[in-house]
């Protein structure tokens, strides 16, 4: 009896223990920073970083589309829609994105061309001080001969360049379309940036460029022969460098 009595009023004693716990009154028992993870939301820098991601994707993808359409735009048939808007087409395609069936129907030049630039400034004497000319063209061949994967940039840039140059301007160097003064500025700023790495720091407030057009020769010409006559000699304006060195 002692036992079965002992046993009843400590059932009892704890069912009051464990329902004065529950009711009463105090501080929450404060969580551990793992469970608080586990259950809560992420630290603001992981959402800071999350937002960041998505906001750096949805920009890829919206230039994306919006470069595929401007493209599609400029190669597909004349069309209501490319007349609209053919100012900001060719203003995002050229002179960048270019698009043409050469590689299907390739082109060849016929002829070699040596582009020369020389540049001007003032020494602090007030004279003008003129620069020999430099071949840029030279420097281009040298980066693609005997190289196994040469860059399309010494291949076809300044050589392109001009090509549309000589489109837009015909046998004049006045631009007349918006179109025109791109090209030019576009054709301006690689002489610059071409010359501008090979001056040693030296600045210059003006450049020019010089295009001596030549035949290819024929095949099997002896290498002492006399070199063939140029077809064109164009000697262009002076250019006036900007500020910001373009």
């Amino acid at each position: 009896m002692r036992e079965t009595g002992w046993a009843v009023s400590s059932g009892i004693e704890s069912a009051d223990v464990r329902e004065l716990q529950q009711s009463a009154p105090g501080p929450v028992p404060q969580q551990h920073h793992g469970q608080a993870a586990r259950t809560g939301k992420p630290p603001l820098g992981a959402r800071t970083v999350k937002a960041g991601l998505r906001t750096a994707v949805a920009l890829c993808l919206v230039t994306a589309l919006v470069h595929v359409v401007l493209v599609f735009l400029h190669v597909a048939p004349s069309n209501p829609v490319s007349k609209r808007y053919a100012s900001q087409v060719n203003g995002w395609v050229f002179p960048l994105f270019e698009q043409n069936w050469r590689l299907f129907a390739p082109d060849p030049d016929s002829f070699n061309r040596k582009i020369l630039a020389r540049t001007a400034h003032t020494d602090p004497k007030g004279s003008v001080q003129v620069s020999p000319w430099f071949d840029l063209a030279a420097v281009d061949h040298s980066a693609v001969d005997h190289s196994a994967f040469p860059s399309h940039t010494s291949q076809n840039l300044l050589r392109r360049a001009w090509t549309s140059y000589v489109e837009t301007h015909g046998g004049s160097d006045t631009a007349r379309s918006e179109r025109a003064v791109m090209l030019q500025t576009y054709l301006r700023n690689i002489a610059v940036d071409r010359v501008a790495s090979h001056s040693d720091g030296r600045t210059f407030k003006f450049i020019q460029l010089r295009v001596v057009t030549l035949p290819v020769a024929a095949p099997g010409t002896a290498a002492g022969t006399r070199p063939p006559a140029p077809t064109e000699d164009r000697l262009l304006p002076w250019w006036k460098v900007t500020s910001h060195g373009k």
